[in-house]
């Protein structure tokens, strides 16, 4: 379903620009705020939470507006990660979430994103339903006063520390790494709380710093520190903290995927995999469905985009989920993204099988694959490209069952994300340059 200003993940973009900016977020405030009322909402409150961004308050104030300007009860969750948003909408019955980020993008981008009654993301006809009521929304002037405030992360620290048992990381050394981002309070809380000693960095926000060189996207300091200090293990968190990457005791980086296959597997060897199932995006490594298929389980796939998976996961009744990039949905403890569940159940195997993470990780042998992101000043559709749609045929040929091609746009930023997986290194890297050369054939690349 075609959108204008919705992509995978919500509404991003750079701050002050066409998109993101407090007049946009008003008129989408509004927007949103008819959009609930028409659909019979129970309750008119509208819970917002946002990352550290500087330009974070301001939106959430505007976006505010917007709300209160046809009805609607907005309440300000002051700084808080995206799946705390989304616990406390579900158990707060609210009529709707909104988180004020941008993710894992730096500090002038910003965005807006959505979450329903359920906790769950919207689904692209309910943001196709939204951006239809912009086009009659008018821009509202943020008023002066104080916006109501609630205070929920809290309630999100203790849920998540019962994912282990008490005072069961004593004795554990752990770096962790909050991106200068909104997970800065909530996850040193969570893991001092279960008695964890700390080695932190990506803690300092101040407006500006948000992944800048550290976080999911930026992992090579917290492997280092790691190494440095001695750490059991090292998690790092994106901005808005529903995404996470971890690091072995050797300072090796393990990514969704490997979390997915340690989850899955060890899962299965308990019995507990919902239908025995595991859903995945279509950018995860064809390895990880080996792992599955060999302990007894099945992989499902869907298009990229943590709510995709979710969508999929009720569809099937599964309760595992995720992104190769660090998105993990445990549907039993959150219907969304959250980088510390996955990190927190992660270590729950590595105390039930007392093995290191080093040692878990194995249990994913990768088929060989390559990757590229080729900025681009025009998203034009990828059949109506002579020269890279002849690529790909050529390549899927070549390979005949023993890999693949994914190419697609970003959702979230002027990209154009290639992917190659194969039976060894030096045909991944040959069909990665020829279709790079096909690109620059057919698009105007920056």
């Amino acid at each position: 379903m075609q959108r204008t200003y919705f992509g995978t993940d919500g509404i991003r973009g750079p701050y002050g620009g066409p998109v993101v900016n407090e007049a946009f977020a008003s008129r989408l405030g509004v927007a949103a705020a008819r959009w609930v009322r028409a659909r019979g909402a129970l309750s008119a409150q509208v819970l917002i939470g946002r990352d550290t961004r500087a330009s974070g308050d301001s939106l959430v104030r505007a976006l505010a507006a917007g709300l209160e300007a046809e009805g609607a009860i907005p309440v300000s969750l002051g700084i808080l990660p995206t799946p705390a948003v989304s616990r406390a909408v579900r158990l707060g019955a609210a009529a709707l979430g909104a988180v004020v980020t941008a993710s894992h993008n730096p500090a002038c981008d910003n965005g807006i994103k959505f979450f329903g009654p359920d906790g769950a993301k919207l689904t692209d006809a309910d943001e196709s339903e939204i951006e239809a009521l912009l086009a009659h929304a008018a821009v509202v002037s943020a008023g002066a006063e104080e916006l109501q405030g609630r205070a929920a992360v809290e309630d999100y620290v203790q849920a998540a520390t019962q994912l282990l048992a008490p005072g069961s990381l004593n004795g554990w050394k752990i770096a962790l790494d909050t991106a200068n981002g909104a997970t800065c309070a909530a996850s040193p809380l969570v893991l001092a709380a279960l008695r964890a000693r700390i080695e932190a960095i990506g803690d300092r926000p101040d407006g500006n710093n948000i992944n800048l060189g550290v976080g999911s996207e930026h992992p090579e300091k917290l492997a280092a520190l790691v190494v440095a200090t001695g750490a059991r293990l090292g998690i790092a968190h994106d901005g808005d903290g529903d995404r996470c990457v971890l690091c072995d005791e050797r300072g090796q980086i393990l990514d969704g995927d490997e979390v997915l296959a340690i989850l899955a597997t060890h899962a299965l060897s308990q019995g507990t995999l919902a239908g025995k199932t595991l859903v995945v995006t279509v950018q995860s490594n064809m390895g990880l469905d080996a792992a599955v298929v060999q302990a007894g389980g099945r992989v499902v796939r869907t298009s990229v985009g943590d709510r995709y998976v979710a969508e999929a996961m009720r569809a099937c009744g599964a309760g595992l989920g995720g992104e190769s990039s660090g998105h993990i949905i445990c549907f039993d403890f959150s219907p969304t993204g959250d980088g510390l569940a996955a990190a927190l159940r992660v270590i729950a195997v590595m105390q039930e099988t007392g093995r290191p993470l080093s040692q878990l990780r194995g249990v994913l042998r990768r088929f060989p694959q390559l990757t590229a992101a080729v900025t681009v000043r025009e998203k034009k559709p990828i059949e109506s490209l002579p020269h890279l749609s002849g690529t790909m045929r050529e390549i899927e040929r070549e390979l005949a069952g023993r890999g693949r091609v994914l190419v697609r746009y970003s959702g979230t930023e002027p990209k154009l994300r290639l992917l190659v997986e194969g039976p060894t290194d030096a045909i991944v890297r040959l069909g990665l340059e020829r279709l790079r050369a096909a690109v620059a054939r057919d698009l105007d690349v920056v």
